[in-house]
Parts: structure tokens; C-alpha cells; sequence
């Protein structure tokens, strides 16, 4: 079941240092923003479908965070009124692509590469938020909200001066280093302390 139906799913970008590095990246001034279409939802137990066109697609666990209330033009303060909850998120991103395009919207736009769950958790500090992600059991990414170099209520902030945030809105905020391939039978799983685990399946398409 997908718990979270939003009218646009924003993403972040470089929102770790570690993994702006490990790409070879500079961490920006202002957040990077892009969009995945709601069409790429899907949610805990479902598939995620490797596309022909890709030979790199790669995980990027994440915190997820569902607007409550509509805002616009926020301060602070209403920013984090704003916040309704989290929910995890795989930020699922065909990395080859992303290089060759520059733009980011094929590369993580795809059906299937948006997923969220189990549950949307509300009543959590921000400030103490942990983000892990396993591949077949292993863990290949830890980090904590503190990390984060544009923390969730400047976000809120940002983005409402660009765009009005509706309830159920969501915001994926950035995933630490750690990223690396999926491959045809593995098992992702994003997990969020008190939130819950996401995990899906990875099935690939003949070449």
C-alpha cells in the first residue's frame, strides 16, 4: 500500500556532503530541486523495475517528508508547523542517465522508482531523525538528519518561496553516502527509526 498521495513529489539534491563527494561534486549554495512524477510511487512489497536503457540504476535511501498543511512563502517557524510527518523513501535513480542528461527528470522518473512506506509517522523530532539503507541485508548507507546540510525546516522554507506546498506533498530530502547498483533479485530496504522499514524487490529486464 502506498501511504502517501501527493500532488508532486519534490526531490533534493546533494543535501549530504560525503555524497556530494563521493560523486565528485560541490555542495551548493542553495538546494538543488527536482521533481519525480507520482506515477513513480509505489510501496512497501512492491517491485522496483530496473529499465533496458540503464546500465547503472542505484538506491538512495532517504527521509521523506509529508507536508500537512498548505503553505506559502513560510518563515521557520511555519515551516515546521507545516511538517505532518515522515515516511522513508528510496530515491531510485538511474545514474547513467543523470550523467548524460544533466537534467534530472528521465533518470529518476521512471514508473517504480519512488518508493515509500510503510507508514507516514508523525510526533518526530527532526533534529533526530536517522536515515539507513541495506541492500540484501547489508548495510550500505547511514546518517543522521543533523548531517543534513540544509536541515528539513529551511527546505520547507525554500520551496515555499518557489512553489505552494500542499497537504500530502512530499518532500524527498537528500540521501548520505553510501549509494551503489541494484541488480536483477536484490532486496532494498530504506529504514527510518520510528518510522519503519521500506524494503522492495529488484527485478531487472533482459538486455
Amino acid at each position: 500500500m502506498i501511504p502517501v498521495r501527493p500532488s508532486k513529489i519534490i526531490g533534493i539534491g546533494r543535501n549530504y556532503a560525503a555524497h556530494a563527494k563521493e560523486l565528485g561534486n560541490e555542495m551548493p549554495e542553495v538546494p538543488i530541486i527536482f521533481f519525480k512524477p507520482p506515477t513513480a510511487l509505489i510501496g512497501s512489497g512492491d517491485t522496483i523495475c530496473l529499465p533496458s536503457v540503464s546500465q547503472r540504476v542505484e538506491f538512495e535511501a532517504e527521509i521523506g517528508v509529508v507536508i500537512g498543511s498548505r503553505v506559502r512563502e513560510a518563515n521557520l517557524e511555519e515551516a515546521e508547523r507545516a511538517i505532518g510527518g515522515y515516511v522513508c523513501v528510496n530515491d531510485v535513480t538511474c545514474r547513467d542517465l543523470q550523467k548524460v542528461d544533466g537534467q534530472w527528470g528521465r533518470a529518476k522518473g521512471f514508473d517504480t522508482f519512488c518508493p515509500v512506506g510503510p507508514s507516514v509517522a508523525s510526533g518526530l523530532d527532526w533534529r533526530s531523525l536517522e536515515i539507513i539503507g541495506r541492500v540484501n541485508g547489508t548495510e550500505r548507507q547511514r546518517a543522521r538528519s543533523g548531517d543534513m546540510h540544509f536541515p528539513i525546516p529551511d527546505l520547507i522554507r525554500f520551496l515555499s518561496g518557489i512553489m505552494t506546498l500542499e497537504p500530502g506533498d512530499l518532500i524527498a530530502t537528500g540521501t548520505p553516502a553510501g549509494t551503489g547498483p541494484l541488480a536483477d533479485g536484490d532486496i532494498v530496504e530504506v529504514e527510518i527509526p520510528g518510522v519503519g522499514i521500506l524494503s522492495n524487490p529488484v527485478r531487472g529486464v533482459a538486455r
